[in-house]
């Protein structure tokens, strides 16, 4: 499994095969507690890194999820519909939200890394 790089708003994005998958942090997961609803993007959608795609909804509030890179959606993760506690339980592996093709994949580089990303945490806490 290759590295995990992170956004500020909480998603994280990791390569697989030239397609960047994409979910939100543990951070965010705890930090929205339990998961009920999640509201993924069309298949085929072109996006910008930093537009709102998706929409994750807890107990306690909604939440936009945000493009990490620029690129078209390729899948999203149907499971969740039915699941959506996936996300609580596995944020960072089948709790995944979509799948993009990037237009550049050199804009994963300028994510954080999970040290820059814990860093950050901490100086925000």
């Amino acid at each position: 499994m290759s590295e995990l790089r992170f956004t500020k708003d909480h998603e994280w994005v990791r390569m697989e095969d030239g397609v960047a998958v994409i979910g939100i942090s543990d951070h965010a997961q705890n930090a929205l507690g339990d998961v009920v609803f999640v509201d993924l993007p069309e298949v085929g959608r072109e996006v910008a890194a930093g537009e709102a795609c998706a929409v994750v909804e807890s107990v306690k509030a909604a939440s936009d999820v945000y493009a990490p890179i620029a690129g078209r959606v390729v899948a999203v993760n149907d499971k969740l519909a039915e699941d959506p506690a996936t996300i609580n339980r596995e944020p960072t592996g089948e709790g995944w939200f979509f799948r993009i093709e990037p237009a550049n994949a050199a804009e994963i580089d300028a994510l954080m890394d999970e040290a820059g990303y814990a860093a950050f945490l901490e100086s925000n806490a």
